[in-house]
């Protein structure tokens, strides 16, 4: 769902016939030591990301992980809000306990700052262009 394959040579845009949503979620690493502070969490994201690839109506279209140096974030493209929500607020899934977890031990020490926005993208309300570029984002 995530890799980056083949390039598709040439110019091209990405066209919608219903919206999508755009999620955008990171974290950093405010302090490096202890390493306890924040190496669980670090497992966190890959682990909903299997997950979500394991389940092919969870609404979840495509995502790309980006990493520079304290930061990372992940891309989103969902097929609606309900769906991210219904995944966010499954209890038996990865992203909630690990999101428990994260306000109990991780939010009062200040060691990891987290953050996320959300996009609605409305056909004929965007513009994205990809030159010789793999598949990516909209495309």
């Amino acid at each position: 769902m995530h890799e980056l394959r083949q390039i598709v040579k040439g110019r091209r845009t990405a066209q919608l016939d219903k919206p999508v949503v755009l999620f955008l979620i990171g974290a950093r690493l405010n302090r490096i030591w202890p390493l306890k502070s924040w190496w669980w969490f670090v497992s966190t994201m890959p682990e909903m990301l299997k997950e979500l690839d394991s389940m092919p109506g969870s609404g979840l279209l495509w995502y790309r992980t980006h990493l520079s140096w304290r930061m990372l974030m992940v891309q989103q493209y969902w097929e609606s809000f309900e769906k991210l929500l219904v995944y966010a607020q499954d209890k038996n899934g990865e992203h909630f306990p690990a999101w428990a977890r994260f306000m109990r031990q991780s939010m009062g020490d200040g060691a990891i700052g987290i953050w996320h926005e959300t996009y609605l993208i409305e056909p004929g309300r965007f513009e994205c262009i990809y030159g010789n570029m793999p598949n990516f984002g909209l495309a």
